[in-house]
């Protein structure tokens, strides 16, 4: 049973910065691609930033130049460093795996709150 387990997050002021983990437990294969979405009150899910193997790293416009996705498969861990927070980022950002034998897995959510 594969579990993906996040840290991070919280509250923080405009212009501050967070770091959020997200590590799989039970998995003994490495993801196809590790991920971040987001979602803030009466909006869709979105996704903020994606780190496929061997591929090249996604970004939503509105995060491009602020967060930066990284990954260590040894620890079966991505990372997502977010930098000059702003209101709008407000959300529930959950993590995102996709493994090739196992499919899609999702961590718990957790709340980024952005004070201006």
């Amino acid at each position: 049973q594969v579990q993906l387990v996040e840290s991070g997050g919280g509250l923080v002021q405009a212009g501050g910065s967070l770091r959020r983990s997200c590590t799989a437990s039970g998995s003994i294969f490495s993801p196809k691609a590790m991920g971040w979405y987001r979602q803030a009150p009466g909006k869709q899910r979105e996704l903020v930033a994606r780190i496929p193997i061997g591929g090249s790293t996604m970004y939503a416009d509105s995060v491009k130049g602020r967060f930066t996705i990284s990954r260590d498969n040894a620890k079966n861990t991505v990372y997502l460093q977010m930098n000059s927070l702003k209101p709008e980022d407000t959300a529930v950002y959950y993590c995102n795996f996709l493994f090739v034998s196992y499919g899609d897995y999702w961590g718990q959510g957790t709340q980024v709150t952005v004070s201006s």
